[in-house]
């Protein structure tokens, strides 16, 4: 079977037998990168020798879903798990193999929240973490989910990543920044304790700036990541263990800023999406 974690900016694709992961894939076709109209020739040429092989089912999860997709898999609400995201699995045209899209998760209320693709990263993770857990998939839009049961029971998000992306590319924090610079613990350590000071984050970040201009600040970029991660830890305020999911660089860095703010974190392992598409596989309508 062939598993495809399909991002906004990133493709990820792997060949299974079980659980195991026996091939894999990886290349710019992020769903922004992909032309109208050109999603399944993008499948075809990155998993082409899988398919000469042999392998005729295809499950896929992440933005390749969405709106902007392919094709959209609606969202379903949580409390959810495995069960109900094979339920919710969508085909879609494909020549020579069966290929289904897992559905994003959604809570109503108010302000609603979303995910897509990391529902399916938490169901891989779940040998690990347990049936009841919190789990932290830091990210451009980092979740915080409850997990009760081996479901998920609900989630916050965090738009941490884009927002540093926006400070440091686009405001004038960026002009302290020294391009390939090497990070800086000490400065994250320092962004992430300002964190806990009154005043706000908004305020938090004019900071940066004068912090650069009276000379008092080494890696801006560094202070400023610890400053924005610190903010979201502590809004998250989790309480016990946090397994982290995603890309070890980052979740090291998450991993530096819970401890700092007290808290403890277990990393899992970088094939969480493969092995939770795999769990679905198990239950999907494949005839």
């Amino acid at each position: 079977m062939i598993t495809v974690d399909w991002g906004t900016t990133s493709f990820r694709a792997f060949r299974l037998r079980g659980a195991e992961v026996i091939g894999r894939y990886a290349g710019p076709h992020g769903i922004l990168q992909v032309p109208p109209g050109s999603f399944a020739s993008t499948l075809r040429a990155a998993i082409a020798p899988w398919l000469a092989d042999g392998e005729t089912r295809v499950l896929m999860s992440g933005m390749v879903g969405s709106r902007q997709g392919w094709q959209e898999a609606p969202y379903l609400p949580c409390p959810a798990g495995a069960a109900e995201l094979a339920a919710g699995l969508v085909a879609v045209p494909f020549e020579g193999a069966r290929v289904l899209l897992a559905p994003g998760l959604s809570i109503g209320g108010e302000v609603p929240e979303v995910m897509r693709g990391e529902e399916v990263q938490i169901v891989g993770a779940l040998a690990q973490m347990g049936q009841d857990a919190v789990a932290c998939l830091p990210g451009s839009h980092s979740k915080w989910a409850r997990i009760a049961g081996g479901r998920i029971e609900g989630f916050t998000t965090h738009l941490t990543g884009e927002a540093f992306a926006a400070l440091r590319d686009h405001t004038i924090l960026g002009r302290l920044i020294q391009p390939g610079a090497a990070p800086d613990p000490d400065a994250f350590a320092r962004g992430v304790a300002r964190s806990a000071d009154p005043g706000g984050l908004l305020h938090h970040l004019f900071g940066v700036r004068t912090l650069g201009l009276f000379g008092r600040l080494a890696d801006a970029e560094s202070y400023l990541s610890g400053l924005l991660i610190g903010h979201e830890v502590r809004a998250a305020a989790p309480s016990g263990p946090v397994y982290l999911i995603g890309a070890p660089t980052l979740c090291a860095l998450y991993a530096r800023a819970i401890r700092q703010c007290g808290g403890s974190s277990i990393l899992v392992g970088e094939d969480a999406a493969a092995q939770g598409l795999a769990i679905i596989a198990e239950h999907a309508p494949w005839t």
